[in-house]
């Protein structure tokens, strides 16, 4: 499958969060621990919202190789300062390795990423894609099932309810995967943000859920680890949430419940509730 991280808090240079934790990202696109795959090498990409910039729309920079050795990402992460970006690595669950079906992917403001997949989506494109509104379907250009889940969010509303959009997204694609025989038709985990809040979604058909963790508030991490030096330069409302934990600090990381979604918002006003689909 693939692995992700989501940002957003005080702005930092990309590097310290993608290269230089213990388990960072990198790290993870070779030595993934809970992932269905070790390596995570078709394709990358990142995303980032520019500090003190009039501009809404993120910087979406996406490849086909790995990103454990690809000198440009490691040249722009070296010198980008956000306070809200994504980034993705991909394990390929079928469709070609190309740079159009690398994430994060863009609509207007929004960003959007996916580890998982539609079982069976082969059978079930053409019919999942006919629900995608006419207005929106032209700006779909790769080939993945993780890009026709995020215009079809977009379809059913994921710029006013993102919660509500993501649960009529899934709930079309179980009706769809039932209808053609396919018992467990998805797997995922998902973020979606529009430059503002981060919303995560962890859901699974039957069975596990793909791997997902929030990080804890920053001032209970500084209660616990009055001596780590980089948790005194973050604001309270600095969060993280990732595939695999990016270290082992003790009481840093918080399973995200299977079926659940929750929203990093921009106040700290964090949410965590259940998810199903409608």
């Amino acid at each position: 499958m693939c692995r992700w991280l989501a940002y957003s808090g005080t702005p930092q240079i990309l590097e310290t969060i993608l290269y230089k934790p213990a388990h960072s990202l990198i790290d993870q696109s070779l030595h993934s621990r809970l992932g269905v795959e070790t390596t995570n090498g078709d394709g990358f990409g990142i995303g980032w919202y520019a500090q003190d910039s009039d501009v809404s729309t993120p910087a979406v920079v996406r490849d086909t190789g790995p990103a454990w050795n690809n000198r440009n990402l490691r040249e722009i992460a070296s010198h980008v300062r956000s306070p809200l970006f994504f980034a993705h690595i991909r394990a390929s669950t079928g469709t070609a390795v190309q740079q159009t079906n690398s994430h994060p992917f863009r609509h207007d403001r929004w960003m959007w990423m996916h580890n998982g997949a539609i079982a069976g989506f082969p059978l079930l494109r053409r019919e999942l894609c006919l629900a995608v509104a006419p207005s929106l379907f032209a700006e779909i250009e790769g080939s993945t099932d993780s890009e026709v889940m995020f215009f079809l969010a977009l379809t059913f509303g994921l710029e006013d309810d993102p919660p509500g959009a993501v649960a009529r997204m899934a709930g079309l694609v179980e009706r769809t995967g039932r209808a053609h025989g396919i018992a467990a038709p998805l797997q995922m985990t998902i973020a979606a943000t529009d430059g503002s809040d981060v919303w995560a979604f962890r859901y699974a058909s039957e069975g596990v859920a793909r791997s997902l963790f929030y990080s804890s508030r920053v001032d209970s991490l500084r209660a616990l680890h009055p001596d780590v030096s980089f948790l005194r330069d973050l604001s309270e409302e600095t969060r993280l949430v990732v595939s695999e934990p990016l270290g082992s600090l003790p009481g840093a990381w918080n399973e995200v419940p299977e079926h659940s979604c929750g929203v990093v918002r921009e106040n700290g006003a964090d949410e965590l509730r259940p998810f199903a689909p409608a």
